[in-house]
């Protein structure tokens, strides 16, 4: 047999209630798996979830992840794979199987501190002000909520769910529904409840008005900000960067853009797709020093995949090396 051998399977794990955001609902996780194998048994695995937003589906992730032969080196796939949903699966298995075939944890083999226990966000749905307050009031051990947003009517979503819990700490994202007449009304009105940033207002393409806006809230940016490269033309519109690992195409090219982000003066957020434990793990090795992070995921599944993250009251343990690492 071959060195290496790589496959990959589709996971669908239902979640508890519907998910909702600006641009839709979704009632499943659906994720694609890579699992790189070597002839000594070893096996890493590495969970992505395709971006409808850029035109990935799940099979064209599956045909992209099956179609790479290698070799199986992180920044040999870095250059010659785009980042995305593909690329990110078959690097974190590249991280995985490497970390266990020399017998050391993930941080450790990426020159990394130790992990420590991270405070996830909480994400509530986008909903009517009432619905968003009352389902702030069903986590009050959860002192980090995050708020998805849609547009008209976002002033009285954020003040009801302040009043709700005025104990929380609070973070909004808008998922690209604001306007620019929304703009100042809209940030004024988070100033008001407190929130402590806002996620990608306006459209990725349409957001050069935000070079204007005293912002008397942070904006981060997530569907403008995929790679490193990306960040330096943004430092005049957005205070933070929001780095997922479906966008940044896998660990290697996000640690990268994390320390852009640094480097640049920008906060940093570390979010992800709606995906199962097995996609958060990768994840911690940049929350240890992040601003704020959002990989609540597993919270918002009926059932985890087997050695799931344990969160206990909004924070994630360190995964059993049994899922990853």
């Amino acid at each position: 047999m071959t060195e290496f051998k790589l496959k990959c399977h589709r996971d669908s794990f239902a979640l508890r209630e519907p998910f909702v955001i600006s641009r839709g609902t979704k009632t499943h996780a659906n994720v694609v798996v890579a699992e790189l194998s070597h002839k000594t048994g070893c096996v890493g695995r590495g969970e992505a979830v395709p971006y409808a937003r850029y035109g990935e589906t799940m099979q064209a992730v599956c045909d992209a992840i099956c179609g790479f032969s290698g070799p199986f080196d992180r920044q040999v796939l870095r250059a010659h794979m785009s980042a995305g949903a593909a690329r990110n699966a078959i690097d974190c298995a590249i991280v995985d199987l490497e970390a266990k075939m020399r017998g050391i944890t993930p941080s450790k083999l990426l020159g990394l501190s130790g992990l420590e226990k991270v405070e996830t966000a909480y994400t509530l749905s986008l909903g009517s002000p009432e619905a968003m307050a009352e389902a702030a009031l069903r986590v009050p051990h959860l002192r980090l909520l995050k708020l998805k947003l849609g547009g008209a009517g976002d002033g009285p979503r954020m003040a009801a769910v302040r009043a709700a819990r005025p104990d929380a700490r609070l973070v909004a994202d808008a998922n690209e529904a604001w306007t620019e007449e929304l703009l100042a009304p809209l940030m004024a009105a988070a100033a008001q409840a407190g929130v402590e940033t806002v996620e990608q207002p306006l459209p990725a393409n349409a957001d050069a008005a935000l070079s204007m806006l005293v912002r008397a809230v942070p904006v981060c940016a997530d569907e403008s900000a995929h790679v490193s490269a990306d960040l330096a033309g943004l430092v005049d519109r957005y205070d933070a960067v929001n780095i997922k690992l479906d966008k940044a195409g896998g660990l290697t090219e996000a640690l990268e853009m994390r320390n852009e982000a640094r480097r640049l003066g920008l906060k940093v957020m570390i979010g992800s797709m709606v995906a199962s434990s097995l996609g958060m793990a990768p994840a911690l090795l940049l929350a240890q020093d992040a601003d704020w992070v959002d990989l609540d995921s597993p919270l918002l599944l009926a059932t985890d995949r087997a050695h799931g993250l344990r969160i206990n009251d909004g924070f994630i343990e360190p995964p059993s090396s049994r899922l990853w690492g």
